[in-house]
């Protein structure tokens, strides 16, 4: 990866936390608690994939129709992320098979 790759990979990220800093409060709350727990559970290509502005993308609209975040993905968000991530490589995925192998 080089240092170009890097500073583009910044330049992103900032572009999309400024999208989810300009949603409404509920929203922004919500997409963090989404965020810590994808990035603890989630798949494996979580940072460069499409899975976080995607979920940004559906708030934005969700916010644009005037709804609630809670009318869009229900009481239980982890299991929201969950059936988001169902048929991706976690990394418990691969570890699982890393240690499938040792065996």
């Amino acid at each position: 990866m080089s240092i170009h790759d890097i500073i583009e990979g910044k330049k992103q990220w900032r572009a999309h936390m400024a999208r989810v800093k300009a949603l409404p409060p509920d929203y922004q709350i919500v997409y963090k608690e989404m965020q810590k727990y994808l990035f603890k559970v989630g798949p494996i290509d979580l940072s460069d994939g499409p899975l976080l502005p995607g979920i940004v993308d559906f708030f934005e609209e969700g916010a644009a129709a005037g709804k609630g975040v809670l009318e869009l993905i229900g009481d239980d968000v982890a299991a929201f992320c969950d059936d988001l991530i169902k048929d991706s490589r976690t990394y418990a995925d691969a570890y699982q098979e890393s240690r499938a192998r040792c065996e």
